[in-house]
């Protein structure tokens, strides 16, 4: 039995639990990026993990996420959207098991690195979902709540983690973090099998198959040896392989051309990059991305392992953070954005900027003995400048990219984000661990980490100013919201969806 659109097949209120085990999987994918940091000094203490090994149980799961981002779109347009999105969540859902059975940090590792997979499968599934299950003139509202479970997802992940690390259930320490999925992504399995229904796209793209493999070994060969160097006294191997991804990417390169001038069916669509905006915009999301991921990693490890603070109190203390930075999103998005355009990026950036300084201040001043109240300000200050930062920035770079290549921008801005993050865990083990004075870390860990946290500050304040650098070359306003960036073309009519009633 066949519909020709969601938007013309009637009211259907089935929607309305299709939308609700979707936006659960988005937030169960979010809470699962964060919540790991939170645990990592009691899996290190439980497992005998070593460092290098920490970074890749958070590295893992945002490179295997990355890289698997655009093909898992891929395949849900030519293969079924429903039918990848339950694929990645029965996946993600046994790799979550295997995550809380891990024997040792190996086997944790591979875990990670499968779950990241399986989210890739998950995730890009969702909007696609809404778009063709939910008519235009309900999208608005559906979006807006996709927005706020986003939202909710990334800044509740580190609370989550504590809480359920600090209550030690029936004696598992970290493990129930990711146990929790299970009887989630059970219910997603049932649910979405009954009230999700099929669509495939008209003209899906064939696999870039070769793409993916060039993208994925360039990928390792940079971030591997980045990760591990410092755990292996920076060995010749690591150089050489950093030196040769870039031969690599430059065959990407290459063969994206080809492929574009054969089929028109590249992983990548390399025409984007001569948009200034978009080239500016990746290199901000890079950047921005990168500083996260050695903040929230660094951050953990100085306050439980260097302060000697429970995950229950170091989640606690990232509260004004989580609360400032879900304000300043709404209020970025909502109110600041449409009538100041990119001045409210700048503005993130000083922000934030200016509470890494303040939090060095404070952390020089009171080394081991600061106090919760003492973080208080600069964390609020680094979360209201990440929101100013996050959320108006995909619809500023998007701005002046060509419409019919609005799905594919989107993808490599999702995509660069978490290449970032990946990045950023990687240089943990040099801005962070490098930095560390090991034979006193082994007399006394504290006044140690307290030093290697300043030095990785230092790091995520430069990066900011190049995040603020990079955002003169944005457009001063984005298109929707008033710009001059002339007349914006009518969209087009949007090609009809084959649905398969299930």
């Amino acid at each position: 039995m066949t519909f020709q659109n969601a938007s013309v097949a009637g009211p259907d209120r089935r929607r309305w639990i299709a939308l609700a085990v979707v936006l659960t999987a988005s937030f169960m994918d979010l809470v699962d990026a964060t919540i790991v940091n939170i645990a990592i000094p009691s899996i290190q203490r439980d497992t005998g993990a070593s460092f290098g090994a920490i970074q890749w149980i958070t590295a893992g799961y945002a490179l295997a996420f990355a890289i698997g981002l655009i093909t898992g779109g891929r395949l849900g347009d030519i293969y079924g959207r429903k039918r990848i999105f339950l694929l990645g969540v029965g996946g993600f859902t046994v790799a979550s098991l295997l995550c809380g059975v891990a024997a040792d940090p190996a086997m944790l590792v591979g875990a990670r690195v499968l779950q990241g997979a399986m989210a890739a499968l998950m995730v890009p599934q969702v909007l696609s979902i809404i778009h063709v299950t939910f008519p235009a003139e309900e999208r608005g509202k559906v979006f807006g709540m996709f927005g706020a479970v986003a939202g909710l997802g990334a800044v509740s992940g580190p609370m989550i983690g504590a809480l359920l690390t600090d209550w030690d259930l029936f004696g598992l320490g970290w493990r129930p973090i990711f146990l929790i999925n299970l009887p989630v992504g059970i219910a997603g399995l049932i649910l979405g099998r009954r009230y999700i229904t099929e669509s495939t796209a008209p003209d899906a793209l064939r696999l870039d198959l070769r793409g993916v493999a060039l993208a994925t070994a360039g990928l390792l060969m940079l971030l591997y040896p980045i990760t591990m160097g410092h755990e292996n006294d920076w060995p010749t191997w690591g150089f050489v392989s950093m030196a040769a991804s870039l031969p690599v990417f430059a065959a990407f390169v290459a063969y994206q051309k080809r492929k574009k001038r054969a089929d028109g069916a590249p992983l990548v669509e390399l025409s984007l990059f001569r948009v200034k905006s978009f080239a500016a915009g990746i290199g901000v999301q890079l950047a921005f991305s990168t500083g996260l991921g050695i903040f929230f990693l660094v951050w953990t490890l100085y306050m439980q392992l260097g302060l000697g603070w429970s995950a229950l109190h170091a989640g606690l203390t990232g509260l004004p953070f989580s609360l400032a930075c879900s304000v300043a999103a709404g209020m970025s998005v909502q109110k600041l954005t449409p009538r100041f355009g990119r001045k409210v990026l700048h503005a993130g950036a000083v922000t934030m900027a200016a509470g890494a300084l303040l939090y060095l201040t404070a952390a020089d001043r009171y080394g081991t003995e600061i106090a919760t109240w003492q973080m208080a300000l600069p964390l609020t200050l680094l979360g209201g400048g990440m929101g100013l930062i996050f959320a108006p920035l995909t619809d500023t770079v998007l701005s002046g990219v060509p419409r019919q290549h609005a799905g594919s921008a989107s993808g490599l801005i999702n995509t660069t984000n978490q290449l970032g993050m990946a990045l950023g865990l990687g240089l943990v083990s040099v801005v962070f661990f490098g930095a560390m004075d090991e034979p006193a870390a082994a007399r006394e860990a504290g006044p140690a980490f307290a030093g290697a946290f300043e030095n990785a500050m230092w790091w995520v304040t430069a990066i900011v100013g190049v995040v603020y650098a990079l955002v003169f070359a944005l457009p001063k306003r984005a298109a929707g919201a008033g710009a001059e960036a002339g007349p914006v073309a009518e969209p087009e009519q949007e090609p009809e969806q084959e649905l398969v009633a299930v």
